[in-house]
């Protein structure tokens, strides 16, 4: 039987007094040192996000673990497998949701629990915060046209940094995954956090325009994506000087790992779907991109069959081969 393992209760979104002078009792400050060891309530030194309206049960994760980060106090749901033994290290996987879902939501819509529990890895899917009514994530650097505020870069480092304090994480294999939203922000994790994500796998999401011509990892990076071409959310195509196209991120990955040019390629017809397959090998460190290009495919995390195994089998078959070193 699978388990759910629950530090704490929901809680709201909550955000600290940003006039620190009129409470002295509060402590602001963005060091998280003292938050990696306990989920930390803050009820009373926090107030409320009024941009979270949490009576929506579509932001609304029931049962949640929490983290204070930069006066936020922040979600996640985390499951860990009935083999999970702490006198062994274990992998970690992060999983986003896309724009405006929620963390447990997308646990039913991206669920990988049934593989942490026959492959004896930690899951963990966090909350984005709330702008302009919807919750997020902020993939973007810090410049003037970047209108949310959410540090969330940073928190993912304090989340993993937690989860690593209270659990035997094998700090080497840490990977990402996401959907829309989480996708694009996942790539950005591969850029920006490279210290920390091993190899990653992208799910309808495109990379920001700005995070390539800003992209330098510490190490090779495997990457793993899957794009419909008919998803008018993420256009398969880019969106000029916003979104790059899939074939520029692609250019992208492969040069930066140095892979080969010419990939070795499949179609299947799976539910009368075309799905065609695209991988560049040979890569710095044994590192390979893999591309499936579902044709007439929408803005989805894709039910679909390769070979017997579905999205997320695909992807944790894949990451799972690398770890900060490359190819294991």
């Amino acid at each position: 039987m699978k388990k759910i393992y629950l530090d704490r209760p929901m809680k709201y979104f909550l955000l600290l007094s940003l006039n620190c002078s009129l409470f002295s009792f509060i402590h602001c400050s963005d060091d998280d040192s003292d938050q990696t060891t306990t989920d930390k309530s803050y009820d009373k030194t926090a107030t409320k996000d009024e941009g979270s309206d949490k009576t929506n049960t579509e932001f609304t994760n029931m049962d949640a673990d929490t983290i204070i980060y930069d006066g936020l106090i922040r979600e996640y749901v985390l499951y860990v497998p009935e083999a999970y033994d702490s006198s062994s290290a274990v992998p970690l996987m992060l999983n986003f949701h896309g724009n405006g879902s929620s963390a447990s939501s997308h646990m039913e819509y991206a669920d990988m629990r049934n593989l942490a529990d026959s492959n004896n890895f930690i899951i963990v899917y966090p909350q984005g915060t709330i702008l302009d009514g919807s919750s997020h994530w902020n993939n973007a650097l810090v410049t003037s046209t970047n209108k949310s505020n959410a540090k969330d870069f940073e928190f993912t480092n304090a989340l993993i940094n937690k989860l690593t304090v209270n659990y035997n994480i094998d700090s080497l294999r840490i990977y990402a995954c996401g959907f829309s939203n989480g996708a694009d922000f996942t790539f950005a994790l591969a850029c920006y956090n490279s210290d920390k994500i091993a190899a990653i796998g992208a799910v309808s999401g495109l990379m920001y325009q700005e995070t390539i011509d800003n992209c330098n990892p510490l190490h090779p990076t495997a990457v793993i994506e899957f794009h419909g071409t008919s998803d008018f959310d993420r256009p398969y195509d880019g969106i000029s000087d916003y979104y790059a196209s899939v074939e520029d991120m692609l250019n992208h990955w492969t040069s930066f790992n140095h892979t080969t040019k010419d990939p070795l390629t499949n179609s299947i017809t799976d539910n009368g779907i075309l799905i065609e397959y695209y991988a560049y090998h040979d890569g710095d460190s044994g590192t390979s991109v893999e591309h499936y290009k579902v044709v007439g495919g929408d803005h989805v995390w894709f039910d679909l069959s390769y070979e017997g195994a579905n999205t997320s089998q695909l992807i944790w078959d894949f990451v799972s081969k690398y770890d900060l070193n490359g190819l294991r």
